[in-house]
């Protein structure tokens, strides 16, 4: 099947920075979310899509078609900012229907195309209210409704509610859920936000200093990222370097890490150099070791307790390393626990993940 859209090899110099030989490719339908730190290039990809930028090599195409050369407003993409990019000096009606206006629709057609739209984002009371008195939250759904009345092939969203208070960006996830389910709209979303990635993507592209890091599914990076760089991303914080060892059959492979066997269910070659890592919330904090089907426990420091709402969040020292884990309030409390004392933490074998070859 043709992908709607395909990205290859694209570069672009600008200045001091450039994007250099990214290819990947978004299925009609899906939703791509494009993740990494900032200054890495996911803006500047974005842009070039839209045709914002001239790549210096490679090629843009939609439906097959390349439209690497193609000014901005002939490619059928609308792109939504982080600041929203709203005209002061119009009603949000107006807002709404600027892109059928340009496209010389007929009145009558605009006025229930933005009406229908307004429906769809619940503000069909601010359409003759000027867009300046409106809240965050009230204009980026307005610049969503003027993005998607012209039905683009693909919604671009750059930083679109990095914005907005914490309680505004989860209704506005919610808001665009049901609209790409609803209108079927395929969307490319730059974010640095890791809950955008788990609430919408069903594909995420990793950009790390103006080159692919890695593509995939949001399981796929979670669980297995391929690089430090992406694992620190996705937020591995138990990360650790360690050597196969030999095994009995039917056993657990062992990892030495540090002169301590740490099982895992993932296969490992004797000898072999490898990255690996324990989701803190897969870890028991014990204050003495009890029987259970935990192959791995770890006599630890407590080196730093922090405390955030509901949750505790403890820094543990195995040797010269730092193991991160999590527990709730009342757990913490019953444990007793104190920066300076020790505790032992225990995990599964299939907890351990070896995410790449070193």
């Amino acid at each position: 099947m043709t992908p709607l859209l395909e990205v290859s090899n694209l570069s672009v110099e600008l200045g001091i920075f450039s994007l250099r030989n990214v290819s990947f490719q978004v299925d009609e339908g899906t939703y791509c979310c494009v993740i990494g730190a900032s200054g890495a290039g996911k803006s500047v990809l974005l842009e070039t899509i839209a045709g914002g930028f001239v790549p210096s090599s490679g090629k843009v195409f939609l439906n097959d078609v390349d439209i690497t050369s193609w000014p901005p407003e002939k490619r059928k993409l609308s792109i939504v900012y982080q600041d929203y990019m709203l005209f002061p000096h119009l009603s949000v009606f107006e807002n709404i229907a600027f892109g059928l206006r340009n496209q010389r629709m007929p009145h009558s057609d605009i006025r229930t195309q933005v009406y229908s739209m307004a429906k769809m984002l619940q503000i069909e009371p601010l359409l003759q209210r000027n867009v300046t008195t409106l809240s965050g939250g009230e204009q980026q759904r307005i610049a969503l409704a003027r993005a998607l009345v012209i039905r683009p092939q693909i919604l671009l969203l750059d930083e679109a509610f990095s914005a907005l208070d914490i309680v505004t960006r989860e209704r506005m996830r919610k808001c665009i859920k049901a609209l790409v389910k609803e209108l079927g709209v395929t969307v490319l979303h730059v974010t640095h936000d890791m809950e955008d990635v788990w609430t919408l993507a069903t594909h995420v592209v990793v950009i790390q200093n103006g080159c692919l890091s890695q593509i995939g599914r949001p399981d796929d990076i979670f669980q297995k990222p391929q690089s430090f760089h992406v694992a620190c991303l996705v937020g591995a914080k138990n990360i650790f370097e360690g050597e196969g060892c030999d095994t009995l059959e039917g056993e657990p492979y062992a990892i030495d890490v540090d002169g301590v066997f740490i099982r895992t269910t993932d296969y490992v070659k004797p000898n072999e150099r490898v990255a690996l890592s324990i989701r803190p919330e897969e870890i028991i904090v014990a204050t003495e070791p009890f029987y259970s089907s935990a192959r791995n426990v770890l006599k630890v420091k407590v080196d730093e307790v922090s405390l955030r709402g509901p949750l505790v969040w403890i820094r543990t020292q195995w040797n010269s390393t730092f193991i991160y884990t999590v527990v709730t309030r009342s757990a913490f409390d019953e444990l007793h626990l104190r920066e300076g004392g020790h505790c032992f933490l225990m995990f599964k074998a299939r907890s351990v993940r070896v995410l790449f070859h070193l």
